[in-house]
């Protein structure tokens, strides 16, 4: 029996139009229909680990540049690809093909510059099926090590971050390993459930530390959302390794409502009290109404430009009348006093608000690598729901690849496209 789906390296012509004409759009690791909201293709990174390793010479030289260096811990293969079928715009399209296109369809060659990198960047991967527990285990160790580095700076302000609970994580993915090369079915289930039960011990206390940071408008509040995203994850896929797609279907829903609420909280943070401070005259060459608008159409979709500019209207007078109202406002979670450095009674107005400008580029990447990382967990649920509505079992799914194209060179995703478009639950 043929499978309801075609696997390829090339992104169909018609797929490549929908985008380019905003029929289609991308979210997370679907492409899918922006008026029906029915996929019509799944994205696959090949095998490759981007992730960057914190090294001894790594020496940030302020909290939020650790922060973002952390959010930026994966440039994975839809954003920092280079395939044939190159995309842009990572926050609404796969390849919101600008400038010149030329010719649609398989003789399109993308030059250098074409393909626009985007900076909003996500610690997971496009899909659930190229996110086992090795890979989780190294995005883990990451965010450790980026907490580590991060004690070095709050000892400025006498803050202490226990890591103790990520030595459980790491046993618990060691367990769920060892657990799926078990050769008895009833060992290997057997393990797999205390592994699980280990990931819901570590989802209620990351959950807890997300909690207390962003309460305190902390910058390490988004390493505990992505250790929190991580502990989902490594729990659903348990079940999807036991063929549970049902159970790891409502564990992603469930976790998707627990993260989605913290990112929400987070983005608001990150806004400030007068989110028209990203759309000063200092950041024009790295901050537009178009960029800041994708941020608030995550909050809300029914926003335009112009509904956002109208927010905002009132707001840019604001800062232009009392910039240093806003400055004495601005959260922890971009800037703290004892970070800047200053003369023999601190830093001055001015040079607070030099830094405070110097971080909001940093902290605006912030939030979309956020959206993003939420964006692709909540697309895992489609995955899971096409699984069970295709009649493919986990590990088959795990299995498609073309069965007669070669691998071009530098194509960096697979595409896995249904026979006809899949009306599955929206979750995204």
């Amino acid at each position: 029996m043929s499978l309801p789906v075609t696997v390829t390296f090339m992104l169909a012509d018609w797929i490549a139009k929908g985008l380019a004409d905003g029929t289609f759009e991308r979210v997370g690791g679907v492409i899918r229909d922006v008026g029906t909201k029915q996929v019509v293709s799944w994205l696959r990174e090949q095998g490759s680990n981007n992730s960057q390793v914190l090294t001894p010479t790594d020496t940030p030289n302020n909290l939020l540049n650790l922060v973002f260096s952390c959010a930026n811990l994966v440039a994975s293969g839809a954003n920092a690809a280079t395939t044939v079928k190159g995309l842009t715009d990572v926050n609404q399209r796969l390849g919101g093909i600008e400038n010149q296109l030329g010719k649609i369809g398989q003789s399109v060659q993308f030059t250098q510059g074409i393909l626009q990198v985007t900076s909003a960047v996500s610690i997971l991967n496009l899909g659930v099926s190229v996110i086992g527990f090795a890979v989780i285990a190294q995005r883990l160790k990451e965010l450790e090590q980026r907490l580590q580095q991060a004690q070095k700076v709050l000892n400025k302000i006498n803050r202490k971050i226990d890591l103790s609970f990520y030595a459980n994580f790491r046993a618990a993915i060691e367990l769920a390993t060892n657990a799926f090369t078990m050769t008895k079915t009833e060992n290997r289930r057997s393990s797999a459930l205390q592994a699980i039960n280990r990931f819901l011990e570590a989802e209620h206390i990351y959950a807890e530390y997300t909690d207390i940071e962003i309460e305190q408008k902390s910058q390490i509040a988004d390493e505990y959302l992505l250790t929190l995203s991580l502990a989902y994850l490594a729990e659903a896929r348990c079940y999807l390794e036991l063929e549970e797609h049902d159970t790891a279907l409502r564990r992603f829903e469930e976790g998707a409502k627990v993260i989605r609420s913290r990112i929400h909280k987070y983005v608001e943070i990150l806004l400030t009290s007068n989110p028209a401070a990203y759309l000063h005259p200092q950041l024009k060459d790295h901050i537009d109404l178009r960029r800041l608008t994708r941020i608030y159409q995550w909050i809300d979709p029914a926003l335009d430009e112009n509904a956002v500019f109208e927010l905002q209207r009132k707001n840019l007078f604001k800062i232009a009348k009392d910039p240093e109202k806003w400055l004495d406002s601005i959260p922890a979670a971009i800037l703290t006093r004892v970070e800047v450095e200053g003369g023999w009674f601190g830093p001055s107005q001015d040079d607070l608000n030099q830094e405070a400008y110097k971080r909001l580029p940093q902290a605006f990447e912030v939030m979309e690598s956020m959206i993003e990382t939420n964006r692709r967990f909540e697309a895992y649920q489609t995955e899971v729901q096409a699984i069970s509505q295709l009649g493919i079992s986990f590990h088959d799914w795990l299995k498609l690849t073309p069965s007669t194209e070669i691998k071009p060179d530098g194509a960096e995703l697979m595409y896995i496209i249904p026979s006809k478009p899949l009306e599955l639950q929206p979750s995204i």
